[in-house]
């Protein structure tokens, strides 16, 4: 649960006044609700092999409203992986050099690489009102939610240990000894996932994509999340104000 979402409604239209307009006025005079919202920051986990590479490719071809934000990396970049696109590909000493000057939401040392969340990454979509998915590891993710509670965790979860051990042998990408202790890892990791807060078993894909998309366009609606309201007060006192001006009404025609 999200601190906003414990707060009672009074407490909430001033937070929503201090945050923008979100009512627009017709030539009328009738107040109309216009729902505006900041940007959301989503973070997906799940074990290697698990499948979150193509679910992420797939999610975003189907909702052109989210922007996927590019970590960066130290490990040496793949054949088919791109400068920008896939990882920001950095040397250890410039990696190092972010993390002297606080330029990482978050960053980790996992099978011997740093990996890291930059703001800038982050904070320049966001800041255009674009929803931002992370795709990080359990780590990452808590660290990301200490900071940003109002941010949106989802782990996605293999049908079984055996079909992620399945997975990880037909990427051919590893050796006996590495697919044994990425199972490991995957082990460790998904007893964290009560901690997120969506879990989705990826046994087929449509589903998978089909769910999570559920999740966040739930989640843009959360009222917290909605900068509705500076005239919601007069919204709230208009029947007030009706009924006070038919008593004046009555008054005059007695």
């Amino acid at each position: 649960m999200h601190p906003l979402d414990t707060l009672p409604p009074a407490t909430l239209i001033s937070h929503f006044k201090q945050t923008g307009t979100g009512l627009a006025q017709e030539p009328s005079g009738v107040v109309e609700f216009e729902l505006k919202r900041s940007g959301m920051l989503i973070v997906i986990s799940a074990p290697s092999g698990g499948g979150k590479s193509t679910i992420l490719r797939e999610l975003m071809a189907r909702d052109s409203s989210l922007s996927y934000a590019v970590s960066a990396t130290t490990r040496k970049a793949r054949e088919t992986e791109r400068q920008g696109q896939d990882y920001y590909f950095m040397t250890v000493p410039e990696f190092e050099r972010q993390i002297e000057n606080d330029g990482f939401y978050e960053y980790a040392k996992v099978h011997g690489n740093y990996y890291g969340t930059l703001r800038t990454e982050v904070d320049s979509k966001l800041g255009m009102g674009r929803d931002v998915v992370l795709d990080l590891d359990v780590r990452g993710s808590q660290s990301i939610k200490r900071m940003r509670p109002d941010a949106v965790t989802i782990f996605i979860l293999p049908p079984s240990m055996a079909t992620l051990a399945k997975r990880l042998r037909a990427r051919g990408l590893d050796n006996e000894e590495a697919i044994r202790l990425r199972l490991e890892n995957a082990r460790t990791e998904i007893l964290e996932s009560p901690r997120y807060d969506y879990v989705i078993v990826n046994r087929k894909l449509d589903q998978t994509i089909e769910r999570m998309r559920t999740i966040i366009e739930a989640e843009r609606h959360r009222p917290f999340r909605l900068t509705l309201m500076d005239a919601l007060g007069k919204i709230l006192m208009e029947p007030a104000a009706a009924a006070e001006e038919s008593q004046e009404t009555a008054k005059a025609g007695v």
